[in-house]
C-alpha cells in the first residue's frame, strides 16, 4: 500500500466501479476508513489496517468492526484490508458475519488488477480458496 493506505484502497474501489467513494479515516471514525456504494447499489465500508508483516489481525478487531460497521456505518458490506494475515479465528467470524477479509495477498491480487467484486465472493473461512459462502441473507 501506499504511504497512504486509506486514499489507495478508495483508488482501488473507483477502479472497480464504486460510486460516492469518501475516504473517512481518522481520529473518531469508528473503523470506517472508507466508505462508497458498490456497482449493485450496497453500502461498503472499509477498515485498513498497516502492519508489519510479522504481526496479524485477530478476531477482537474484526468483531470490533463489525459492529462498528454496520451500527454506526450501516454497512451492507463490511470489507477489512490489511496489510498482513488473519489470525484463523478472525477468518471464522469474518465467515459467520459475512465479513470480507482482504490480507496482504489477496491485496495483492486487488491491486494488480482482480476486481473487488471477485473478492467479495471469496470464502474466507478458507483463505481464498475461491469456495463461494451461501447467498447473501
Amino acid at each position: 500500500m501506499t504511504d497512504n493506505k486509506e486514499e489507495h484502497v478508495a483508488a482501488l474501489c473507483r477502479r472497480d466501479g464504486c460510486t460516492g467513494v469518501q475516504r473517512v479515516g481518522g481520529a473518531g471514525d469508528l473503523g470506517a476508513d472508507v466508505t462508497a456504494i458498490l456497482p449493485d447499489g450496497r453500502r461498503l465500508v472499509v477498515q485498513c489496517k498497516r502492519y508489519a508483516a510479522h504481526r496479524t489481525v485477530g478476531s477482537g478487531e474484526v468483531q470490533k468492526f463489525n459492529g462498528t460497521a454496520r451500527l454506526h456505518h450501516v454497512a451492507d458490506v463490511p470489507l477489512f484490508v490489511a496489510s498482513c494475515v488473519f489470525t484463523r479465528p478472525a477468518r471464522t467470524f469474518a465467515a459467520g458475519q459475512q465479513i470480507t477479509l482482504v490480507d496482504v495477498d489477496l491485496l495483492g491480487f486487488w491491486n494488480n488488477g482482480t476486481p473487488l467484486s471477485s473478492l467479495l465472493e471469496l470464502d474466507i473461512a478458507r483463505s481464498g480458496t475461491n469456495r463461494k459462502l451461501g447467498p447473501a441473507g
